[in-house]
């Protein structure tokens, strides 16, 4: 136990990070608790969100950071070499290493090829199913969007026609909302 105790007592910041004060009038937000299970990415953007206007203090980023982390990352950060973090970049790239099994991964464009409208199912189920895909698939594919849309449609779809007779140009368009 005293060795756990003696690893915990030395930290793995520099000693200008270790030094350095917090701004005067610094608010800490609250946080989302990393619990070691949910996409370390998505963590640390909404932690570089929270933090936007401090985000430029090295120190105070780092240890800040620290605060956001339940119990499983801090186990994580513990047993980190002493004086082995110099920056925040430093901080996030080891913490994404450390739980890159939970990053999600981006859906491939492919997976809209393979969604139609099921027999029996109503345009606005479809349009779910199909909306939640794209929303997955990392990059701005408008244009193939559009077409695996009007593709997924059966061909005597009311809406199948009206998108055939009057092309779509963007997805704002293709959703109603222009």
């Amino acid at each position: 136990m005293s060795k756990a105790l003696n690893q915990i007592a030395k930290s793995p910041f520099t000693h200008r990070i270790e030094r350095a004060a917090p701004p005067q009038h610094f608010h800490q937000p609250t946080f989302t608790i990393y619990n070691g299970r949910t996409d370390s990415v998505e963590h640390v953007s909404h932690f570089n969100q929270r933090m936007a206007v401090y985000s430029k203090d090295e120190a105070l980023m780092c240890k800040v950071f620290l605060s956001s982390l339940g119990p499983v990352a801090m186990r994580w950060f513990d047993v980190l070499r002493t004086g082995s973090i110099n920056s925040f970049e430093e901080l996030t790239r080891a913490f994404s290493s450390c739980f890159i099994t939970c990053t999600k991964v981006p859906w491939p464009l492919d997976s809209l090829l393979s969604l139609s409208i099921r027999e029996g199912e109503i345009l606005k189920t479809y349009s779910d199913r199909y909306w939640e895909m794209y929303n997955k698939i990392d990059g701005n594919f408008e244009d193939v969007a559009i077409s695996t849309f009007k593709s997924g449609l059966l061909t005597e779809h009311g809406l199948k026609k009206s998108l055939t007779g009057k092309p779509v140009t963007s997805l704002r368009q293709l959703r109603g909302l222009d």
